[in-house]
């Protein structure tokens, strides 16, 4: 699908998701809680391990504004990319640092080849503030550095490209070229690439980078992407929508080319407004007020992500394209920002699809204490992270990991979730932070300070740090746990998705936050929030799921359900993709007879023939059939308690039933802990009641699963299951099926078999709490 049309999709569906109840009015209406919903906690456990400790240095000159005296102004961490696994940091105040078993050794004093036009000591992001090593500086030694000039400099030397009126400050691009790439300290000569001129002391050149994803060969190789802020005039012009200049921009430009505004630089031909009159071909995206990070995924896409601090309210991180407009400063974030009115935000205008805003794929607002001025700094900056892809943190894999500058909260999110088209915003999580004593602490903890300025940081493995200005110190993440409540420790690595039933989504009560590892959350159909009704499954419980059919005598789908359903299939569940076994488990309580009648006919004799529990959808579902699935159907003419399964999409299924009659596994109005296992290697299944066996028989002779003959490890299909259903089929709410008069809790989805004796000491833990 091209980027303009999903924009476009986008922009409809956060247009709907973003409106009051009473949207359908002309006008933008004021917001006083953009965001009402807050990251919440998560069971993710992060170890962070001291790395690297910095010496003092000082800005130049000294500093009017006391935030600039930190310790060291470390900015980022990276690895060059020649194979030798050496490490680079970057000081604002001017010191290219390598690192040497985690001391730091200096590699060039930036700030001493530019004085005395070198400023670093004016303005939150002044001074080097980045350097980017070339893809082949192993054969060219080249890098490139990005720095702050005043003085004299405003005088003696022009911008290259439109500079912005009244400019006070320079960001100078500057390409270095070692004599010796395997040096440690550097040697060799310099070229001045590119010259910005900016207002404002805020705002300017926050990141130069390579996208490390690219190959020789791709259209992307070897580019420079510039991440250029809009010199703190964005709420009082329109310079980040004017694309005949630079500010407020991310540009692309090729600095081995010459085709560049001053011929030291080059211009890609598939920039998006290449060769465009009236246009920077330089332009790449833009509509922004301060990029301050961006990263590419290094799998799903290749995807960029921008951190981008908001003026108002906003702190929102963008999956950024060829092309797209970010909207500052008529958007803030997905709000329509009004320059007359400083103390609000507004709701988009019935006509927003026209434009074309990219609008952010996860976002929080500031959520000033009360009293605080509307006006005035409330203390909150996004700064971007990275999604880990490394290999040593199984547990952090696929989630993206950010936080805020200011006082260092850390933040993740589901990186498969992080998606445009959804119109819906990824949900923000909280991990904790633990010493490597398992001591919780905050990144204020770590820093000794409130104001933590906190970065990240990743190396050529993919492995992630974070650091803080505070006190000059880099921690690396060395460990990544999971402690989620209520479930056995054994089981928390393969913990899938998990729920409980006490975390409705703030925004949106009608969903149901995962407490697993995926993200996955659901949507309670029908229903909505009226579906948790209070009930205590198990000691500690609150709130149970009520499902059930409204209406039996009407054809419709008005059953209350549960569940998440994807025609595309749902990308967070891509754990249960060519695996060899999984477990459904969870509590329920009968209230109703069962089965329910069949809405679906006028015959008033006519039953469903099962009553829908919970499992896991095919990758080619409909919404009814299943990878995994723990429910009651009816077997040789009987209702029974069955496990039921296939491992091949559109391939046969097979059943496994348990002997005792269903009433007698779920007595009325009795809570009863149930599990179904499903090894797909071995084509054995298992039921469980109470954390004991059930003894039971398999309904299809011979090999339904196609497991035998084959000396590989037989698995499921490699595809996204589209969906978990709970309660009934068909969660997508196009058609009502084996609904369930009863209450579930304690839900839990797991892509591995859980032993007899997990799914004992599992019933155990929450019977005897």
């Amino acid at each position: 699908m091209p980027k303009t049309l999903r924009c476009l999709i986008a922009a409809v569906l956060v247009t709907a998701l973003c409106a009051p109840p009473a949207a359908a009015q002309a006008d933008p209406t004021p917001v006083d809680d953009p965001i009402p919903e807050k990251p919440t906690a998560s069971g993710l456990t992060l170890t962070l391990e001291e790395f690297a400790s910095f010496p003092k240095t000082e800005t130049t000159p000294e500093p009017t504004d006391t935030r600039l005296v930190r310790w060291a102004r470390i900015n980022y961490l990276g690895e060059l990319p020649d194979g030798s696994r050496r490490l680079f940091v970057n000081d604002l105040n001017g010191k290219l640092y390598f690192l040497d078993q985690g001391r730091p050794r200096e590699y060039l004093d930036v700030g001493a080849a530019f004085a005395p036009d070198f400023v670093s000591g004016r303005g939150l992001g002044s001074g080097f503030g980045f350097a980017a090593f070339h893809p082949e500086f192993a054969r060219n030694g080249k890098f490139y550095t990005v720095h702050t000039e005043w003085g004299a400099a405003l005088t003696t030397k022009t911008p290259d490209l439109t500079p912005q009126p009244g400019t006070r400050f320079h960001g100078v691009i500057t390409e270095w070229t070692a004599t010796d790439p395997k040096a440690n300290v550097f040697s060799g000569t310099r070229r001045e690439v590119l010259r910005l001129g900016f207002n404002g002391q805020i705002h300017g050149i926050q990141q130069i980078d390579f996208n490390p994803t690219a190959r020789r060969g791709d259209k992307d190789y070897g580019l420079l992407y510039v991440a250029a802020g809009d010199g703190g005039r964005g709420s009082s012009s329109d310079d980040p929508q004017n694309l005949a200049i630079p500010q407020g921009k991310i540009l692309r430009i090729d600095p081995a080319g010459t085709n560049g505004a001053n011929g030291r630089y080059g211009i890609p031909a598939a920039n998006p407004f290449a060769g465009q009159a009236g246009k920077l071909s330089e332009i790449y995206a833009y509509g922004m007020r301060d990029p301050h990070r961006f990263s590419w995924d290094p799998q799903a896409g290749n995807r960029l992500f921008l951190g981008h601090i908001g003026e108002h309210a906003i702190e929102a991180i963008y999956d950024v394209g060829a092309g797209d407009n970010l909207g500052w400063s008529e958007r803030e974030g997905s709000f329509v920002f009004n320059k007359a009115d400083r103390c609000h935000l507004y709701t988009l205008p019935d006509d927003d699809a026209q434009y074309g805003y990219t609008y952010p794929v996860a976002a929080y607002d500031h959520d000033p204490p009360p009293g605080h001025s509307c006006t005035s700094d409330s203390g909150h900056a996004v700064t971007g992270g990275f999604v880990y892809r490394g290999q040593k943190l199984p547990l952090l894999y696929g989630k993206y990991l950010f936080g805020d500058i200011v006082d260092g909260q850390v933040f993740f999110t589901v990186a498969a979730e992080m998606d445009e088209r959804s119109g819906r915003r990824a949900t923000i999580h909280k991990p904790r932070l633990v010493d490597t004593s398992g001591r919780q602490l905050t990144m204020a903890d770590l820093a000794g300070s409130t104001r933590v300025d906190l970065r990240f940081g990743r190396d050529g493995a993919g492995e992630l740090y974070v650091m803080s200005k505070a006190n000059g110190k880099i921690w690396k993440i060395t460990k990544a746990g999971w402690t989620p409540p209520d479930v056995l420790p054994t089981l928390r690595k393969d913990l899938v998705a998990a729920y409980d039933f006490e975390h409705p989504l703030p925004a949106d009560p009608a969903q149901e936050q995962d407490q697993g590892l995926s993200g996955t959350n659901i949507t309670l159909v029908n229903g909505g929030a009226a579906m948790r009704v209070a009930d205590q499954a198990y000691r500690g419980s609150t709130y149970a799921l009520q499902t059930r059919q409204v209406d039996p005598a009407t054809a419709g789908n008005d059953d209350w359900k549960a569940g998440v359903y994807g025609a595309d299939g749902v990308p967070t569940l891509r754990a249960f993709n060519g695996v060899k076994g999984a477990t459904v488990m969870g509590w329920f309580k009968m209230l109703g007879d069962g089965p329910a009648p069949n809405s679906n006919t006028e015959d008033p004799a006519d039953f469903f023939n099962a009553i829908g529990l919970a499992g896991v959808l095919s990758g080619n579902s409909q919404g009814h059939d299943v990878r995994a699935l723990l429910e009651l159907i009816t077997v040789n003419g009987e209702l029974r308690v069955v496990a039921l399964a296939r491992r091949v999409d559109g391939g046969a299924s097979q059943t496994f039933a348990a002997n005792k009659p269903w009433r007698e596994v779920l007595p009325r109005d009795q809570w009863v802990f149930l599990a179904a296992t499903f090894d797909f290697d071995t084509g054995t299944m298992k039921l469980y009641r109470n954390g004991r066996p059930l003894d039971g028989f398999y309904s299809v002779t011979g090999d339904p699963w196609g497991v035998e003959g084959d000396p590989e490890p037989d698995v499921t299909s490699a595809t996204d299951p589209r969906g978990i259903k709970i309660g009934g089929s068909y969660p997508q709410n196009t058609r009502e099926q084996n609904p369930c008069d009863c209450r579930m809790d304690g839900l839990m989805f797991l892509d591995r078999v859980a032993a007899p004796a997990e799914v004992w000491a599992q019933y155990e833990l929450l019977r005897l709490r």
